[in-house]
């Protein structure tokens, strides 16, 4: 299944660059390490956004139910700036009564975490 008007998915800069990419962030830290080690940093969360922008895109499944709208997750290949590629969890949630995706979190898929050789 597609995520409705994915081409029209939002991320906002504050969820990348002071959540995701942030290394003093109670939960987001951990992800921090992650991300850095495919090569993103808040000096470069622009680029990470696009990434996940596009990640909108790809096949979905309906996600954990939420009262505020209806949640989906892209289970998809990441690459980074580094060249390092890793499965990544991409988490949208299409808002009552909006009609387009907004970016939730993202995560690493640990059982299929890849390394470049």
């Amino acid at each position: 299944m597609r995520i409705p008007n994915a081409d029209k998915a939002v991320v906002d800069e504050a969820k990348v660059r002071d959540y995701l990419l942030s290394e003093t962030h109670s939960v987001g830290k951990f992800k921090a390490r992650f991300f850095a080690s495919l090569g993103f940093t808040r000096e470069n969360w622009l680029e990470l956004a696009t990434a996940l922008r596009e990640l909108a895109a790809h096949d979905a499944v309906l996600g954990q139910p939420s009262p505020f709208g209806q949640k989906f997750e892209v289970r998809a290949s990441l690459q980074g700036p580094s060249g390092r590629v890793a499965s990544l969890v991409v988490v949208w949630i299409v808002k009552s009564p909006e009609e387009f995706p907004r970016f939730v979190t993202a995560y690493p898929e640990r059982s299929h975490e890849r390394r470049s050789p």
